[in-house]
């Protein structure tokens, strides 16, 4: 809550300095509520981009950050209609375009401009887990260590820096687990080259499942729930989370037919801009 508070606050002196038309905020974070509560305070419109979204988990800071971003916007752009139907049935329903998701603009552009690195003698799973629920009980991150130690394949786990400090206060060793690659967090685009050249990925990040199933690579999210429940269809992303010991046999698992543009075709930027213009017109 502080966070959020300093936030708008600072936010509010840009916004009264420079005049805005309109805010625009993205997403889930902090940041994105804080311009919203901002933007709805002083009356200025707030367009809402990845809206919608809902995975009905409040102890999520996430969730609470787009729920109350949506109630106080005045557009709203969705990757699917699944998030349409969200909104409707919260009780909004004008002002709501589906552009598709900028991420999947982010991999097209990657790929159209050759950023995308192919290593054919790559076989790894790779790895990321931050969230607290997974990483700040002892014996649950410690069980997802052996878990990972176990796997038929090198684990390849870009750590976030909360992560390395809980393992360190547990006394969890990173020399004990031979079979896990530890690498610091990366830069956006070798993280989905990393994701790119793996077998599958394993996550509890959210964005990260929508870029594993664009890659066509197979997904194994650690939470109990997911916002992105397309990637769910046909085994492309499954959820493990009370019974962790499925994770070994639920990576190895084919997923089914892909589905091209679940999440729009790829020019959402573009679709956003013109609603945008019409918008003032």
């Amino acid at each position: 809550g502080k966070q959020t508070g300093m936030m708008m606050m600072q936010i509010e002196d840009i916004v009264t300095e420079q005049k805005p038309d309109a805010i625009l905020v993205y997403g889930d974070t902090n940041s994105t509520l804080a311009g919203a509560l901002v933007g709805a305070k002083l009356h200025i419109p707030v367009f809402h981009i990845e809206a919608g979204l809902r995975s009905y988990n409040k102890s999520m800071p996430e969730e609470i950050n787009r729920v109350l971003a949506d109630h106080v916007s005045d557009m709203f752009f969705i990757p699917s209609e699944t998030a349409r139907k969200n909104l409707e049935n919260e009780g909004i329903y004008d002002n709501i375009f589906n552009v598709g998701d900028v991420m999947y603009d982010m991999i097209l552009l990657a790929k159209k401009n050759g950023l995308l690195k192919s290593n054919k003698k790559s076989d790894y799973y790779y790895v990321t887990l931050h969230r607290p629920y997974n990483v700040d009980d002892k014996n649950r991150l410690k069980e997802l260590l052996n878990l990972l130690n176990s796997l038929d394949k090198k684990a390849v786990f870009s750590i976030h820096p909360r992560t390395r400090n809980k393992m360190k206060n547990f006394g969890l060793n990173i020399e004990d687990y031979k079979n896990i690659m530890f690498i610091d967090p990366v830069s956006y685009f070798d993280n989905i080259n990393f994701i790119y050249n793996s077998t599958g990925l394993i996550t509890d990040s959210g964005g990260m499942q929508k870029e594993a199933y664009w890659l066509k690579k197979k997904c194994v999210t650690v939470r109990s729930e997911t916002e992105w429940i397309e990637t769910l269809e046909n085994g492309w992303n499954h959820l493990a989370f009370d019974d962790l010991n499925t994770i070994p046999d639920l990576i190895k698992l084919e997923p089914g037919t892909y589905f091209e543009n679940i999440y729009g075709d790829g020019k959402a930027a573009e679709k956003i801009k013109t609603k945008i213009i019409e918008f003032f017109k």
